[in-house]
């Protein structure tokens, strides 16, 4: 090789990698969404079209529901479809694992959903020895139905499942371990799992594409992680320091710059008690927007 081919490989080398560089850096949320539970304390059978309105003035372009929300399916649907919003997920409970489910999946096909969310596990469950493995169990049976029907079953966490049972296992673990990747995958709450001192960097990278789903939440400070495992923590005085994503602590761009690895689809902003929930929607989503990684 002359010094002149050698000097133009390099100058399309150095192009190539600022290039690359440039959009590494670029990448951004394509459709912010939101869970409707962080909305539910104004939302209304009177008033729900111009909540949904504001939203997508805000810039959100999708919709985790929440059975909190005082509004009707057929208001909620007819309100997504005037303003432009895909209904993606629903959160429903443990207990609806039964005889309930095929109704649960009928509401979801309503909808057009694409998941269903499972936030947690039952107390009976739970406070068995081996109650994460029953539920693990439970979750596969479930997930093949929903399966079936073209709807993906998830559980979504809280700081608890991080904390480790008397063999030392922590349930979230148990979760991936014996849930079938294909029938059970993680709506991972990156704000509770902060609390929890977990990151979530070496779940993506041990389970890949496991994590279609994620929380966006953010806390002003975080609790001594060693009071979180005492056995003695209050997660709901934790509330009061949660905060609109990007005016906290999380390091959203350290995160997110993994995202494709976790196989993350869709990130709904959630605040489980704010003050103003219009303002904490519109902080956040302004946030998200200009957030790159």
């Amino acid at each position: 090789m002359n010094r002149r081919t050698f000097l133009g490989t390099m100058t399309a080398a150095t192009v190539f990698a600022r290039n690359f560089s440039w959009a590494a850096d670029d990448r951004k949320i394509q459709k912010i969404g939101i869970q409707l539970y962080t909305l539910r304390s104004i939302v209304t059978p009177n008033n729900v079209d111009d909540i949904m309105g504001q939203l997508a003035s805000i810039g959100y372009r999708e919709v985790e529901l929440s059975s909190d929300v005082k509004a009707s399916s057929q208001q909620l649907r007819q309100s997504f479809r005037r303003h432009g919003l895909a209904a993606i997920s629903a959160h429903h409970g443990y207990d609806e694992l039964t005889d309930k489910w095929q109704g649960v999946l009928d509401n979801c096909k309503y909808f057009g959903l694409s998941y269903v969310v499972i936030p947690g596990v039952s107390d009976e469950v739970r406070n068995r020895p081996d109650g994460y493995k029953v539920a693990a169990e439970t979750f596969n049976k479930a997930g093949a139905i929903s399966k079936k029907q073209g709807i993906q079953l998830c559980f979504h966490n809280h700081w608890a499942e991080f904390v480790p049972d008397a063999a030392g296992n922590r349930p979230f673990d148990t979760l991936l371990k014996y849930g079938d990747p294909e029938l059970l995958k993680m709506e991972m709450d990156l704000g509770w799992s902060s609390v929890a001192g977990i990151d979530p960097l070496p779940y993506f990278a041990k389970y890949p594409g496991r994590f279609p789903l994620v929380h966006v939440k953010d806390f002003k400070k975080l609790p001594d992680h060693e009071a979180v495992y005492s056995g003695h923590f209050d997660g709901d005085a934790t509330i009061a320091d949660m905060t609109a994503v990007g005016s906290g602590v999380i390091d959203w761009k350290r995160i997110f710059a993994h995202s494709e690895q976790a196989g993350i689809k869709h990130y709904f902003v959630e605040h489980d008690e704010p003050k103003d929930p219009m303002q904490v929607a519109r902080d956040s989503c302004k946030y998200l927007a200009k957030l790159r990684f």
